[in-house]
């Protein structure tokens, strides 16, 4: 826009110039026309967007502006007219002070007789109307276009900080999955391997059970590590939870009593994973540090929610919760879901996990 006004500002320099040479003016018509032209170029562009030089531009401009249109009243004198009213809407001059400087300029024509004056005011009048009001659009435009590249902007960093928490949850669900998975998988043959070399120099039929049991068990985690990999390509069916509690207990490695009350009815998938995650890691607890002969594993069904509490007759410990990362990741599984977890154990009392979600 700058660009466009100082090659209107030249143009009208150059017929002011040649309709006042034609003419036989002064020189000095042709000096203040320059002076108006240096002022409308460089001038205007050190003043930038400083509202206070803006206001004493315009005061300069604008008697200027008449003093040469009173010299030669020609198509120049005229375009310095309208350059100066596009710049005083560049300028962001408040509006009364715009309107009133376009109300101003038609008084140029005060010399003339009153039907050539009226006349020539009014096409002026609408000369500098329509270039305020192009200029005006033109600026809201370019606001426009500002206002949509900085919109894009942020919308690509948010599109960037989206992923990135994508990637940061699914890479946090995974580990969940790996953790109570195949860790709960693996501590169980690592259980009755150990259980099975104690027995082995005396009862190597004992020895061959329980490796048989730490056989089946591994290939139970080959399984959980396959259906991971599955999952992350396909949706996979899953079972019940009153279903899945019973065969986990019935491989857990230890007696396990399971208990369901309530009305049982279907679960979204991420509330039974977490609720199913949730005793695995009890039980892989259990027999990791408990020392316990049972475990009772409860399953509740109310109004509102549905909880899974595991339960031992273990040693327990002092009471300081465990910050495991099996424990961690269920409490990210149920403040995920709007959920709670609590660990409570005492010293010889056992110990006791309980997670309860809405559903």
């Amino acid at each position: 826009m700058n660009r466009a006004l100082g090659a209107l500002t030249c143009g009208a320099f150059l017929s002011f110039g040649l309709g006042v040479l034609g003419a036989g003016e002064p020189v000095l018509a042709l000096v203040l026309a320059a002076v108006f032209a240096l002022l409308a170029t460089a001038g205007f562009a050190w003043v930038g967007g400083r509202l206070r030089w803006g206001v004493v531009y315009v005061v300069v401009q604008l008697p200027l502006a008449f003093v040469l249109f009173t010299m030669d009243a020609g198509v120049g004198a005229t375009l310095f007219l309208v350059v100066l009213v596009s710049q005083c809407v560049l300028l962001r001059l408040p509006r009364p002070a715009i309107a009133l400087v376009i109300a101003v300029i038609p008084l140029v024509h005060l010399g003339m007789s009153l039907g050539d004056g009226l006349r020539e005011g009014i096409g002026t009048l609408m000369s500098v109307l329509f270039a305020a009001i192009i200029t005006e659009l033109l600026l809201r435009e370019q606001r426009s276009r500002a206002e949509l590249a900085d919109a894009h902007a942020k919308l690509r960093d948010y599109t960037a900080q989206a992923e990135r928490l994508a990637t940061a949850q699914e890479r946090n669900r995974v580990a969940r999955d790996i953790h109570d998975g195949l860790g709960h998988s693996l501590t169980v043959v690592q259980m009755q391997v150990k259980a099975a070399r104690a027995v082995l120099p005396t009862d190597p039929r004992k020895a061959d059970e329980v490796l048989a049991k730490a056989q089946d068990q591994a290939e139970t985690a080959l399984s959980e590590v396959r259906r991971s990999v599955k999952a992350l390509r396909e949706p996979r069916p899953v079972p019940p939870l009153p279903e899945a509690l019973k065969a986990l207990a019935e491989t857990a490695g230890i007696a396990v009593r399971l208990t369901v009350s309530g009305t049982e009815r279907p679960l979204p998938d991420e509330q039974r994973e977490a609720l199913f995650r949730a005793a695995q890691e009890g039980l892989t607890n259990v027999r990791k540090h408990a020392g316990a002969d049972q475990a009772d594993v409860d399953l509740a069904y109310t109004a509102s929610a549905v909880r899974v509490a595991v339960r031992d007759d273990g040693a327990g410990s002092d009471g300081t919760a465990s910050t495991g990362f099996g424990l961690i990741g269920l409490r990210e599984r149920a403040g995920h879901l709007g959920g709670t977890l609590t660990f409570t154990s005492a010293s010889g009392r056992g110990s006791a996990l309980s997670m309860e979600i809405p559903g």
